[in-house]
């Protein structure tokens, strides 16, 4: 028998605020699997334990199946898969692609099959063919992620989310910062929908969420062959897991810490990274006494112009509050001044503001659109809140699609609307909106990619997610 190399499917999952994760072409990955080099100890049996009449049979089987599986002629290739597999599960002991070729044929039968029966039986066998592979060769969970895995992209009409959930927070806690890639991205969005909705703990998810960090972290640092998959991953599930940051308590001081003091670090005389850093690790529960904390405020007090307070109390409270982090109480105080004053201008500003705060620190951006469309009704022909909003839409990469392809490139297009609208309505927003307009435009979709979906530029397309908006089809090429 030739060494061969063992394959699997990677997908890059995504949403935010109710958005459905999708799988998309691009994200689609066959990383290599590691061969076995030492015949392993094992329970299963392998084809020089077989008889040698037996053994033949195996092999002849081996070799057979291969030839129809690769040829994807599925129904040939399943019976002498079977053989192959009964006789000598784990094969000559040193290679592992069996499994997930037997994985591989019930999938290609599944996509041919009418019933819900046949389907459900295939899945049976899947299952089966994973466990095996636990019982072979052990990594359990590899094989609970595989599972987990399969169950999120191919099989949800045979199994609960709330199944598959557990089978990939399972195969995180065995392998921890190990946890394998395909993994990573489905788990980031079932565990985000379920934080939201408070169907997990505040507790549970941080637990969870660092996890995923953590996981990222060392699988970008010990890739070897599938660092593109990593690449992918890190595309998506740090900006899901970090959207979080919003719900106040989730992460703490030393998550805060860790992220923000860097980023001040990287740019300490700043003043608005400088005022980020301060704001988000006080938020994050860090005491004023911190020595980071500290440090920062040093510089705060050093790099930064502090403005008079203003005269009107509400507001001084509202602008200390942000200061210090304290985002819900200073919405709460801004929403009081706009709701007291009589003066358009400052509702429009303050109401803008408010909207900024949900986009860069709480990061809601349902509620970041509803405030910056109310502060576009104070003020007649203002641009500056549809920017923000296009800057809400072509963040929502990460967030309604994977990172990477269609789902993450749509986005854009709403996104440039808002900025058309603005220097439509507003000559003063021209500058910026022309700036945005030209860094988005370059991540649209190619004409190949609206072309393979019988799509036409120019077209009428509705972009899901939290957006929902129609929208124009357009290309970058």
């Amino acid at each position: 028998m030739k060494k061969s190399q063992l394959f699997v499917l990677l997908a890059a999952p995504l949403f935010f605020f109710a958005c459905t994760p999708k799988v998309v072409e691009e994200t689609k990955k066959e990383p290599v699997r590691e061969v076995v080099q030492e015949e392993p100890v094992g329970p299963c049996t392998i084809l020089s334990q077989l008889s040698p009449s037996k053994k033949d049979e195996a092999e002849t089987a081996y070799v057979l199946y291969r030839d129809f599986y690769k040829a994807k002629e599925y129904e040939k290739a399943l019976p002498l898969w079977q053989k192959a597999f009964s006789l000598a599960p784990a094969a000559n002991g040193r290679i592992k692609y069996q499994f997930d070729d037997g994985v591989g044929i019930y999938k290609g039968l599944m996509e041919t099959a009418t019933d819900a029966a046949t389907k459900q039986a295939y899945v049976d066998e899947i299952m089966k063919i994973y466990d095996k592979r636990t019982e072979c060769i052990g990594d359990e969970g590899y094989s609970l992620g595989r599972k987990a895995f399969d169950n999120y992209y191919y099989f949800s009409e045979f199994t609960s989310e709330d199944e598959t959930f557990d089978m990939f927070k399972r195969a995180m806690d065995l392998k921890g910062e190990k946890s394998d890639y395909f993994v990573i991205n489905p788990f980031a969005a079932l565990l985000s929908d379920r934080i939201l909705d408070e169907r997990v703990s505040m507790e549970e998810g941080s637990k969870y969420a660092n996890m995923i960090f953590d996981a990222v972290e060392y699988g970008k640092a010990n890739c070897k062959k599938d660092c593109e998959a990593w690449d992918i991953v890190n595309d998506y599930a740090p900006a899901k897991m970090e959207n979080l940051e919003g719900l106040k308590g989730f992460y703490d001081c030393a998550y805060f810490s860790k992220k923000y003091h860097a980023q001040y670090l990287s740019n300490p005389t700043d003043c608005e990274t400088i005022n980020i850093a301060y704001g988000r690790m006080l938020w994050g529960g860090c005491a004023k006494t911190d020595p980071l904390v500290a440090e920062v405020l040093n510089a705060k007090k050093t790099n930064c112009y502090t403005p008079p307070p203003p005269k009107e109390s509400t507001l001084r409270q509202a602008y200390d509050a942000y200061t210090e982090g304290r985002y819900n109480e200073a919405i709460n105080l801004f929403d009081q001044f706009v709701n007291k004053t009589t003066d358009a201008e400052k509702k429009a500003k303050y109401t803008l503001l408010i909207a900024k705060i949900y986009y860069r620190d709480i990061k809601n951006f349902p509620q970041s659109r509803k405030k910056a469309l109310e502060a576009a009704a104070f003020r007649a022909n203002w641009g500056e809140p549809y920017i923000l909003i296009g800057k809400l839409y072509a963040s929502s990469g990460p967030l309604c699609g994977p990172g990477r392809g269609w789902d993450s490139q749509i986005v854009t297009w709403p996104a440039i609307d808002k900025f058309e609208y603005a220097k439509k309505i507003d000559p003063a927003a021209a500058e910026e909106a022309n700036k945005w307009i030209s860094q988005y435009r370059q991540y649209m979709p190619s004409k190949e990619d609206v072309f393979i979906r019988s799509l036409k530029a120019g077209a009428s397309y509705k972009v899901g997610c939290w957006i929902n908006e129609s929208t124009k089809i357009r290309t970058a090429n």
